[in-house]
């Protein structure tokens, strides 16, 4: 199959496809005697696998060994778990920073008047930093 018929039977655009390729996530497909590169239904499941881990927040290092562990029938699922868990990890450590980063724009806003005049609580947080003027 081409790239265009890949990239609708996976949900990858072309383009997305060609960074996997350059980046060496995927597999370089074969090509044609005039060049075009050709894909397999093995192509889709890849980049269905690649999709659905991106939709899950893993990194494309992250990605790179799910993969080594997907193709590598005799793996340990201790592996994949451990990676699984420390990706969990990374998310909660994020959601915590972003649940500080809305707490503060909350108080901001509560304090902010909403109305014509130009004092701003959320632009002078802004502009120092976050430190209070004294």
């Amino acid at each position: 199959m081409t790239i265009g018929e890949l990239a609708k039977s996976s949900g990858v655009n072309a383009k997305l496809i060609r960074h996997y390729e350059s980046i060496g996530v995927v597999p370089k497909p074969g090509r044609t005697d005039s060049g075009y590169r050709i894909y397999s239904k093995t192509d889709i499941q890849f980049l269905k696998f690649i999709k659905r881990a991106r939709g899950l927040g893993f990194s494309m290092k992250e990605i790179k060994k799910l993969i080594g562990l997907w193709r590598n029938k005799s793996r340990a699922s201790k592996d994949v778990k451990a990676l699984a868990l420390t990706h969990v990890k990374t998310l909660d450590a994020k959601i915590l920073e972003m649940q500080e980063m809305a707490d503060s724009l909350r108080l901001l806003a509560r304090n902010c008047h909403g109305d014509a005049r130009p004092d701003c609580p959320i632009l002078s947080s802004l502009e120092n930093n976050g430190e209070k003027n004294d």
